[in-house]
């Protein structure tokens, strides 16, 4: 199993309660796999820098979690027609466990 950080953002008028049942419904799809969250980030609303669909901001949602590679393709099918997401973004989580930012990392290689 490989561990993956995704970044959701929902849209603010079909979501009500700022990315709480999205939340619990992306974690119980992960453990039905056969994965495990790690972590869940409800980072809240924010503004967008540019219109995504026409929207003006969106609540972002994080999730830390382990899944088989294979799987984190079947997430992208999920949730690409889910008219409450406007982006998501999964990359993988390679975050040492004692360094909280890239500045820090760099400090510690020198």
């Amino acid at each position: 199993m490989k561990k993956y950080e995704a970044i959701f953002i929902l849209d603010m008028r079909k979501v009500e309660d700022d990315g709480k049942a999205f939340s619990e419904e992306f974690a119980k799809m992960i453990q039905n796999w056969g994965g495990v969250v790690n972590e869940t980030n409800l980072m809240g609303r924010k503004q967008f820098a540019r219109e995504i669909k026409k929207r003006k901001a969106g609540v972002y949602v994080n999730f830390v979690f382990e899944l088989d590679a294979e799987k984190e393709t079947q997430i992208r099918e999920q949730f690409r027609l889910d008219e409450r997401v406007l982006r998501i973004m999964i990359i993988l989580f390679d975050r040492p466990d004692n360094v909280r930012s890239t500045l820090a990392a760099i400090d510690v290689a020198e």
